[in-house]
C-alpha cells in the first residue's frame, strides 16, 4: 500500500524520489524480518538452550545424586516452553531407567525424556 501512494505522489507531485525511498524503507524492513526469523529458526534447527534457561544444570542437578553422572545431554527445544532431553547415566548402581527419568519429572519445561543406563 504504501508503494502505491508514494508511486500516486510521484506522478502527481513529481517526487520522483519518493518510490525508491519507500522501497528501501521497505527493504529495511523486511531484512529485520528475516533476520529475526534466520536467527531463531537457526536456534532451533541447532538445539540451542539459552544459558538463562539453567534447563540443562536444572536436570545435572536431579540426577547426579550418590554417584549417578550424566555423561551425555542432549536438549533440544519441542515448542514454546517445552522441551526434549536425552540423558545418559552412568552409575555404579543401577536402577531401570525409569527411576531416572522421574527424577526431572517436576521439571515442566520437559514434555519428552529418554533416559539410557550404563553401568560404571
Amino acid at each position: 500500500m504504501p508503494a502505491i501512494v508514494a508511486l500516486v505522489f510521484g506522478s502527481l507531485y513529481g517526487w520522483n524520489g519518493l518510490d525508491p525511498a519507500v522501497g528501501i524503507i521497505g527493504g529495511i524492513v523486511i531484512a529485520r524480518w528475516s533476520w529475526g526469523l534466520i536467527r531463531d529458526a537457526g536456534g532451533v534447527l541447532l538445539d540451542y538452550v539459552p544459558a538463562d534457561e539453567g534447563l540443562p544444570a536444572e536436570i545435572r542437578g536431579a540426577i547426579e545424586v550418590g554417584g549417578d553422572a550424566t555423561i551425555d545431554l542432549h536438549i533440544w527445544r519441542l515448542g514454546q516452553g517445552h522441551h526434549g532431553a536425552i540423558i545418559s547415566v552412568q552409575t555404579p548402581d543401577p536402577r531401570p531407567a525409569g527411576f531416572y527419568k522421574a527424577k526431572p519429572a517436576d521439571n515442566h519445561d520437559l514434555s519428552h525424556v529418554t533416559v539410557d543406563v550404563q553401568a560404571a
